[in-house]
């Protein structure tokens, strides 16, 4: 029998241990993501906190605190801020929803969001940019990833753990739209194909860089 207990948040803190030691290292083989992140780094170093939204156990906020930045993970699943703050306890996690996050307006350099968007249903996804537009400072930063394509996907189980989760896929010019209308304006849109199925799922991969509107 299903659990009624489980929702997005209580699913990803029951994998939390096993995406931690999964997933910890894995920007060890994917050169291009460390690419754009050191070019993120770049555009907002010196110009305050940043944040990893939807930081799972912290491995992306990690890189860029290497860089030099000053870093904030943000993750809905507490599972996953006990295995960040456990991982890198040097930095600063905490439980947030992107929906409404708990910063002040204008507060925020820049905001790394991998993979995290792909949990907001479609007629909530301009909800959640908005929010990161909110605390960002103008001309600051997004660097937003996910995958491309038009699936709907439902997961009841993954790694042997009964789960709740949706995750959506979303076109280039889909979220392009969202991002306009949410008040940014678009840099540059990169894509890649997967890296081999050792190293991650097989979907075709975006990569965004936004700003706020407005001069820093």
């Amino acid at each position: 029998m299903a659990r009624d207990d489980l929702d997005l948040a209580s699913s990803w803190s029951l994998l939390a241990e096993q995406y931690a030691e999964k997933f910890e290292h894995e920007l060890d083989d994917k050169p291009f993501d460390r690419e754009q992140l050191k070019s993120f780094a770049d555009r907002v170093r010196g110009r305050g906190p940043v944040c990893d939204l939807g930081c799972g156990p912290g491995q992306i906020g990690r890189f860029l605190h290497g860089l030099g930045l000053e870093v904030l993970g943000i993750d809905l699943s507490p599972g996953m801020i006990e295995q960040a703050r456990r991982l890198f306890p040097e930095m600063e996690f905490r439980v947030g929803d992107m929906l409404a996050l708990d910063q002040p307006d204008d507060s925020l350099a820049g905001i790394a969001a991998f993979y995290s968007i792909i949990h907001i249903p479609r007629a909530r996804v301009a909800d959640a940019l908005g929010e990161m537009r909110r605390v960002l400072v103008p001309g600051g930063v997004l660097l937003l990833t996910f995958h491309l394509g038009d699936e709907d996907l439902h997961l009841d189980e993954l790694w042997d753990e009964e789960v709740c989760m949706d995750a959506f896929f979303f076109e280039r010019d889909e979220m392009e739209g969202y991002l306009r209308a949410a008040g940014f304006e678009i840099d540059d849109v990169v894509e890649r194909d997967p890296y081999p199925p050792e190293i991650e799922y097989q979907s075709r991969r975006a990569y965004v860089l936004a700003r706020k509107a407005g001069t820093p």
